[in-house]
């Protein structure tokens, strides 16, 4: 299954704009998503401060500042697809 991870920070609007956007999608289609605060995390926060939110899949950057579903739904297609899924 594809595995989605979402780095974000507390009171970061466009953080909680991605996670809703995210979890909208994942009613209608499986992923595995992890959610990750940076904040606190000094490795974390030097990484992604900067782009939040970033959005990964399978370990690959797909998405920075914004996730629009339809973009997101056509990289996991993409994705599955090259795994013959």
């Amino acid at each position: 299954m594809t595995r989605v991870v979402v780095y974000y920070a507390d009171g970061c609007h466009l953080c909680e704009r991605a996670r809703e956007t995210l979890a909208e999608v994942r009613r209608q289609h499986k992923f595995d998503l992890e959610e990750v605060n940076i904040g606190g995390v000094p490795e974390l926060e030097e990484r992604y401060r900067e782009w939040l939110p970033v959005i990964e899949i399978d370990g690959e950057r797909a998405f920075v500042y914004h996730v629009y579903a339809g973009a997101f739904l056509r990289k996991l297609r993409t994705k599955s697809e090259s795994e013959g899924v």
